[in-house]
């Protein structure tokens, strides 16, 4: 298995046979959303309703789905039912990440950094990619070294005019999501975040990596502390100068 990266094409793949990595990134804006937890009653819906469609059904949808879309990112059906198609995911990632060496701008050893966030990468997957492949496979382009169970995907859809982001469970499929849904990025789209501290399962990482996460909460710590004290003497001086003003010479 080879995992390659570039920064000159159009999208990731994601495919069992040919698994090689582009990507392109580019900002959007969207209204901040209320979040939703996991629905398990969701999960189970997409579970039986992706395992009971036939392959005459599954047609019919990639066929309306190719016609509504606008732009040139299709779906292809195999003869054996499984299809293909292209997801966007935006990173709303507000901590930075830990990438490993030979990474983006020839970093060595490993490197702590953020990425811009609400960028998006355009990734080429099958039905049978789960959410934790489609998680796995972003960190791999951005060679990323943190923890997968440290980050989450979100679905995000509009409804009387309010947007919702709602958690989605390792084992839906989101190329399965995005048929349904259609092509429009207001029925659906996808965002990669971090897990809420409380969500995080500790236990599964290693002793470097919770190591890593305290020199990362620490930096964020001073850098608090730094811009709060700077705010103060600012204020301070001000407050200093306005009382010299006031009292006159002597």
């Amino acid at each position: 298995m080879s995992w390659t990266s570039t920064m000159s094409s159009g999208y990731s793949s994601l495919e069992e046979d040919s698994e090689e990595y582009f990507f392109t990134a580019r900002t959007s804006l969207f209204k901040k959303p209320s979040v939703k937890p996991t629905n398990l009653k969701d999960v189970e819906k997409e579970k039986e309703l992706r395992t009971h469609l036939t392959y005459e059904e599954i047609r019919k949808k990639v066929e309306q789905y190719n016609t509504e879309s606008r732009d040139h990112f299709k779906m292809t059906l195999n003869t054996n039912g499984m299809y293909t198609g292209f997801i966007k995911v935006q990173l709303d990632l507000r901590r930075p990440i830990t990438v490993k060496g030979g990474g983006a701008g020839g970093v060595k050893g490993q490197e702590a950094f953020y990425l811009p966030r609400g960028s998006i990468n355009t990734l080429h997957i099958s039905s049978t990619n789960t959410v934790r492949q489609v998680i796995e496979a972003l960190l791999r382009k951005f060679t990323v070294a943190d923890n997968p169970a440290k980050f989450a995907l979100f679905k995000r859809f509009s409804r009387e005019d309010q947007v919702y982001t709602c958690k989605l469970a390792e084992e839906e499929h989101p190329l399965f999501l995005r048929l349904v849904a259609g092509p429009s990025i207001d029925a659906l789209s996808f965002v990669l975040k971090e897990q809420q501290t409380g969500e995080v399962m500790w236990d599964a990482f290693s002793i470097p990596e919770l190591q890593n996460f305290l020199r990362i909460l620490d930096k964020e710590e001073q850098d608090q502390i730094g811009s709060i004290t700077r705010r103060y003497n600012a204020y301070k001086e001000k407050l200093e100068d306005a009382m010299r003003a006031i009292s006159g010479p002597g």
